[in-house]
């Protein structure tokens, strides 16, 4: 069963193009926000939306996202209301969704519960931050015939693990640009083209590039290593400017329409 995710690549190869993934936090500032932002973000070019799950110790999330998942931590958000949010959304569009979430937090809720409610609610992967190799594979397991991919992380610290750690992947493959947690950077790790050629050679699953890419010139650096790019703690500051003067969705829009031109070029 192929994924919306797996769909949506296909179709840009036909286009030749290249797949533009935001992140957000579910429940920065509000539900209700966030549900309005992954329209707004399909609306203005966003090919793949990531859900980030707010979680009380966000080990690979730098500051800015840190932030966010407090704030949705302090209006109660749980993950019962977020699987209500994704029912919502899929009353009014079909974009591909993921969730990015530490392990913890399906181990707290219940394994069978949380993919029966993935699969119901209509979520498309699942990118779980701290989930090792050695680890996945009964929950890999659990997923076959749902439609949802388990979407590995890969790091130019993989070395001899890469081949491993893509092998039998669906959806796309999180190739991080550089060492650390999540935020903007200046420059990425100089192996980079020979890091995503490596993975290359293991499956031909999409890649995408993630950590750090913040702009548009960030995106023009990095678009020709892979299948798709991924912007998260950018589009963060951007919600996090807006709040006060209730700008956020618009400074989003502005935002990411410029990624999305950038990519195209």
């Amino acid at each position: 069963m192929k994924s919306k995710i797996t769909k949506k690549f296909e179709e840009l190869k036909g286009k030749d193009q290249k797949a533009l993934i935001t992140y957000i936090t579910a429940g920065d500032p509000s539900v209700e926000d966030t549900e309005e932002l992954v329209y707004s973000l399909e609306k203005v070019g966003a090919d793949i939306i990531e859900l980030g799950i707010p979680y009380s110790d966000p080990l690979a999330d730098g500051p800015v996202i840190q932030r966010a998942a407090q704030r949705a931590l302090e209006n109660n958000i749980n993950i019962d209301d977020i699987f209500e949010m994704v029912k919502r959304i899929r009353k009014n569009t079909e974009v591909p969704l993921a969730f990015l979430l530490y392990y913890n937090s399906i181990l707290r809720y219940g394994i069978d519960k949380f993919i029966k409610n993935c699969k119901e609610s209509g979520m498309d992967g699942l990118i779980i931050a701290d989930l090792p190799l050695e680890e996945r594979v009964d929950f890999k397991s659990a997923l076959i015939d749902t439609g949802v991919d388990l979407i590995p992380l890969v790091a130019p610290t993989s070395n001899e693990r890469i081949k491993s750690i893509v092998e039998d992947s669906s959806g796309f493959i999180y190739c991080v640009s550089s060492l650390g947690v999540t935020g903007t950077r200046s420059s990425f790790s100089e192996n980079i083209e020979e890091f995503l050629g490596t993975v290359a050679r293991y499956t031909d699953v999409p890649r995408a590039i993630g950590f750090g890419i913040s702009s548009p010139d960030a995106i023009k650096q990095l678009k020709g290593y892979s299948e798709g790019v991924i912007v998260g703690s950018a589009i963060i500051k951007k919600i996090e400017e807006g709040i006060k003067d209730g700008t956020h969705v618009l400074k989003v829009e502005e935002f990411v329409k410029t990624l999305k031109k950038a990519l195209a070029e």
